[in-house]
């Protein structure tokens, strides 16, 4: 069931690893790299909830979740090819939209597969299993551009604004690995029918989220279009403020989404009771705002996890190569040697969270899953934080232990602690929804990490890493009151 991670985390992790430096390569400049990187959360925002609620509602020859596996491969597999071939700033920025939004067709029902396939005692395990193979998978896909410029003698250096073979030869290994992963995840898994999981589903829970009566929808349609009013003028108010007082342009971002869900809200109570598409969106958001306990309590989990995760993709590359190799010059060859490094440092926290994987349940055991994703959050944080400590490349490796540690967990824990919690029927459309919580920390730290490190550290990027490291202590303490079903 999970081998296909191994496929999906090698288009990740090459993008994660590699994304920035092709941007600054075709020339755009430290302070705007957050920005283009918002392509990323913003894809996931709109896909991931669309395809879980769909494949909720899918039954062919292929299952229930295997059809959007494939589907999504397909066109992963086509933008790894072409991402380090483009020729332009915009061009690049444009294919990591299409790139992002393929892998997350794929990745999506991934989550809610081993939720539909295991009972509650098996899920800690069964994502444990989905971490070891995004840890490997990631492990070999980070160090592609290393390997192949260091072992292979493929050229590691290219002209102003050209990307290096080694970096286009590891997106075309990474295209066809990831293709392969996930055919083999189709061909050989299986899934049960829709009436085995109605079946299982009433016995693991004794409530349903549709069970509302006439009354309760009416109610949640009116409250619906209040809080919908509300945030298109609080998002408009917002958008005029940042104009005003000329705030960094990134911040547009923000004011702009806050409307787009006041939007939302509104369309939704127009259709409610609107014929079959209608009720099917209506149905979604109600969903939304009916979510349960446990999952609102992980969602401020995942929102400090995931910004501290996106500050360090984001700005891991600047850092290091400013920080430790003292160059931000992307055509010198000590920032390759350095952004080759990073790759490395990506391969070490992945390798460490494969390593790590089957030991958190044995943990979790012993303890709880909560108070183990706590330890590993804050194991993260220190990791992150002594990054701004380092004085030689090889002390990185250490503070990437840390890190690789608390990705191990995160890709796990919140996920098991989750499932317990959703009815059989909506767990697709749930894991979408679930994934806000990742993409919308990363929506706000591609909009003001850009403002902050410009503006409050002169364009030093290792204070950004620092700031995730706070933010991993955040996550970690919340943690501890989260109500875990188990």
């Amino acid at each position: 069931m999970s081998f296909g991670f191994l496929g999906i985390q090698f288009g990740f992790a090459l993008q994660n690893a590699n994304v920035s430096r092709i941007f600054q390569t075709l020339g755009a400049n430290i302070d705007d790299i957050p920005i283009l990187w918002i392509a990323a959360p913003i894809t996931g925002l709109i896909v991931q909830p669309i395809i879980g609620y769909l494949s909720d509602r899918t039954w062919n020859r292929l299952g229930r979740r295997r059809p959007y596996f494939l589907i999504g491969a397909v066109f992963a597999s086509l933008a790894l090819f072409i991402m380090p071939n483009s020729p332009t700033l915009w061009i690049a920025a444009g294919m990591l939209w299409i790139m992002d939004a393929s892998i997350n067709i794929s990745m999506e029902p991934f989550r809610a597969f081993v939720g539909d396939n295991l009972p509650d005692e098996q899920r800690t395990s069964g994502f444990a299993m989905q971490s070891f193979f995004i840890g490997t998978g990631a492990v070999v896909a980070s160090m592609l551009p290393y390997v192949l410029a260091n072992w292979f003698g493929v050229a590691n250096e290219a002209p102003a604004g050209i990307i290096p073979d080694s970096v286009k030869w590891s997106f075309y290994l990474g295209g066809s690995i990831f293709f392969l992963a996930v055919l083999w995840t189709v061909v050989r898994s299986f899934e049960y029918s829709p009436k085995e999981l109605e079946a299982f589903g009433s016995q693991e829970l004794d409530y349903q989220l549709e069970s509302w009566t006439p009354a309760q929808v009416q109610a949640n349609a009116i409250k619906q279009q209040r809080i919908g009013m509300i945030l298109i003028l609080l998002g408009a108010s917002f958008t005029w403020s940042v104009a005003n007082y000329e705030l960094a342009k990134e911040l547009y971002v923000l004011g702009g989404g806050v409307i787009l869900f006041g939007i939302l809200l509104l369309i939704s109570w127009v259709m409610q009771g609107g014929g079959e598409a209608g009720a099917g969106f209506s149905t979604m958001i109600n969903d939304l705002m009916h979510m349960p306990r446990t999952m609102r309590q992980l969602a401020w989990v995942q929102f400090f996890s995931w910004f501290a995760l996106f500050a360090m993709w984001i700005y891991t590359t600047a850092a290091v190569t400013g920080h430790v190799y003292g160059t931000d010059d992307p055509t010198s060859s000590l920032y390759n040697e350095g952004a080759n490094w990073v790759s490395v440092c990506f391969a070490v926290y992945n390798g460490v969270a494969a390593a790590i994987a089957f030991l958190l349940p044995v943990v979790a055991k012993k303890t709880s899953r909560k108070i183990t994703h706590s330890i590993a959050l804050a194991l993260g944080a220190l990791g992150l934080i002594s990054i701004f400590f380092v004085t030689s490349p090889n002390q990185l490796l250490v503070s990437m232990v840390g890190v690789g540690i608390a990705w191990a967990s995160i890709l796990a824990m919140p996920y098991a602690i989750l499932t317990g919690s959703l009815p059989a029927d909506k767990m697709g459309y749930f894991m979408g929804v679930f994934n806000f919580f990742i993409v919308i920390p990363q929506i706000v730290a591609a909009t003001i990490l850009g403002f902050i490190v410009g503006s409050l550290f002169g364009g030093n990027a290792i204070y950004a890493l620092l700031v995730g490291g706070i933010s991993f202590v955040l996550a970690g303490i919340l943690t501890l009151f989260v109500d875990d079903p188990s």
